[in-house]
């Protein structure tokens, strides 16, 4: 079992404890609920975020030509091809 130190802002910190409050949960008990909870939420399909980005039309030079990982290769090729090189 890991130990996690977490900072929360004033707000949140008043909404946990008003939730542990409620439900006689302790903190602990609370934040794990959250986790899981959360985790059943998310889509483990989800795109990347190149994946929906290439598809919106951002009009003239607003178009995604490669992933983030591929940027540097991706410039060169658009300059060459800017360039007729």
């Amino acid at each position: 079992m890991g130990t996690r130190t977490v900072r929360l802002n004033a707000a949140c910190e008043l909404k946990l404890e008003e939730v542990c409050k409620r439900t006689g949960l302790s903190v602990s008990e609370v934040l794990r609920r959250g986790i899981e909870a959360y985790a059943a939420s998310v889509d483990q399909s989800a795109e990347t975020p190149y994946e929906v980005f290439s598809r919106l039309d951002l009009g003239p030079g607003g178009y995604a030509v490669a992933p983030a990982r591929e940027a540097k290769q991706a410039v060169a090729r658009v300059i060459r091809r800017k360039h007729n090189r």
